[in-house]
Formats: C-alpha cells, sequence, structure tokens
C-alpha cells in the first residue's frame, strides 16, 4: 500500500511568491501544463483513487490527473491549505511571515498554527491507511500539507521542515510502514 502526494499546478500567487493559503485562485497555463505533465507521471504510479483539497487549484489538478488516468476523484476538506490569516497575498519573503512560520505551536494572526493543520492532516492519513488498505492513493494539496505528509513518514529537523517544498506538479511516494517514520522517494518523470 502506496500512499503519493502531489501540489498542485502553479497559481499566479505562486509566480508571484505570494502566500496562498485558503484563497481560492486558478491554474496558470504553466500550472495547467504541470498538472498534464503531473497526470503522465501517475501512468507509472499504480493509484486507486485521487483525495483532492477542495480548493480550485488543487481540483482543477486533481480532474487532469484523474480524466488522463481514468482514476476517481474524491474531495477531501482536511487537504485545504492552512490558513496563513493575515499573510494571506503578501510577499513570501516576509520577515514576519518567516519568523512566524518557525512557530510551530504559534498560530497565524487570524489563522491558524502548523500544529492545527498537523492534526488534521494526520487524522486523515490515520484515515487513509485504514479506509484504503491494500489501495495506492494519491491526495493532490497544497505546499503546507505536502511538508505536514512529509513529517508522518519521516522525522525532519525543524530546519529541514522549514526548508522543505514540493514543488507545482511534483509527486512524492511513500509505503505505509507499521507506524510513521520511513522516508518518501519523488515519482520518477515519464
Amino acid at each position: 500500500m502506496k500512499l503519493y502526494a502531489a501540489r498542485h499546478g502553479e497559481t499566479i500567487w505562486n509566480a508571484q511568491n505570494r502566500i496562498c493559503g485558503r484563497t481560492d485562485v486558478e491554474l496558470t497555463e504553466k500550472g495547467i501544463q504541470q498538472a498534464k505533465i503531473l497526470a503522465a507521471a501517475v501512468e507509472k504510479c499504480p493509484v486507486d483513487v485521487i483525495l483532492s483539497s477542495p480548493l480550485k487549484r488543487a481540483r482543477d489538478t486533481s480532474q487532469i490527473v484523474a480524466e488522463h488516468n481514468r482514476i476517481p476523484v474524491l474531495v477531501e476538506d482536511r487537504l485545504t491549505e492552512q490558513d496563513y490569516g493575515i499573510y494571506e497575498g503578501v510577499d513570501g519573503k516576509n520577515p514576519a511571515f518567516l519568523e512566524n512560520k518557525r512557530q510551530f505551536a504559534y498560530r497565524y494572526p487570524q489563522g491558524e498554527s502548523m500544529m492545527l493543520a498537523a492534526c488534521r492532516v494526520y487524522g486523515l492519513l490515520d484515515q487513509i491507511k485504514e479506509r484504503y488498505k491494500g489501495r495506492n492513493v494519491l491526495v493532490i494539496s497544497h505546499g503546507g500539507v505536502c511538508r505536514i505528509i512529509r513529517t508522518y513518514f519521516m522525522d525532519m529537523t525543524n530546519e529541514e521542515f522549514f526548508r522543505y517544498t514540493l514543488g507545482n506538479g511534483k509527486i512524492e511516494e511513500y509505503e505505509w510502514p507499521e507506524y510513521p517514520g520511513r522516508a518518501g522517494e519523488e515519482c520518477r518523470k515519464p
């Protein structure tokens, strides 16, 4: 049983390096092309079902992958990106945002903490492991959620966690161990 974790294609806010949590922005043309490349990569990953974040950028990416591979898609609210509160839409190099990002238990003002986001994502992963036993699942979500998923399968230092980013339209493969702690591997491109 495997879990594949993928990030949606590029949005205009990704291209502008703006913080994009819960704002529902669309894919760029490049993002659509990244989703098509992801769809081709998924051909090599035996996926039984796709779980998608409800945000449009992830749903659109999921739909492209699903149609190409004839895989069913289910929308899963717990895959929604972290709520970055007052930092929504600001430059990703904003010093106050970056300092807040290093404080995992601190809520973004008017948003949620990394620990709260991890709580909902870990709960979902535990449920996927039980509900889809013996099947391979692809989740298509967001950079912050993919970062959390990685920590479910492998230990990371705070600095590694802070710096880790899964690129737009990229996918990683994880094996379900008896307990969390095994590293993921990126799926090979076609």
